[in-house]
């Protein structure tokens, strides 16, 4: 990994960990596969700290930009679930 995770200077340390462990979560999703409630469990802190869709588009779009993750997909499919299935995404 040689990239960095978005984030606001604003926010708490527990945040910030709320934050970073969403996007590890996403990482794992497209290296080995995560838990669907596992995954789901780190998107809710992730909205905590997020609220807002446009500013959860912007972060997406930065990590994106740094790691080649996509959000979306992972999201989309944990969405998708209904049990605690494992979200594996295929890079494209």
């Amino acid at each position: 990994m040689d990239y960095s995770y978005p984030f606001s200077i604003e926010w708490t340390t527990e945040e910030i960990i709320d934050v970073v462990s969403f996007f590890e979560g996403i990482e794992r999703a497209y290296e080995k596969g995560i838990s669907r409630q596992d995954l789901l469990t780190r998107y809710r802190k992730f909205k905590q700290v997020v609220p807002a869709i446009s500013e959860e588009k912007t972060y997406f779009r930065e990590f994106e930009e740094e790691s080649g993750y996509a959000c979306f997909p992972a999201i989309k499919e944990m969405k998708a679930g209904t049990g605690d299935e494992i979200i594996k995404v295929n890079k494209i």
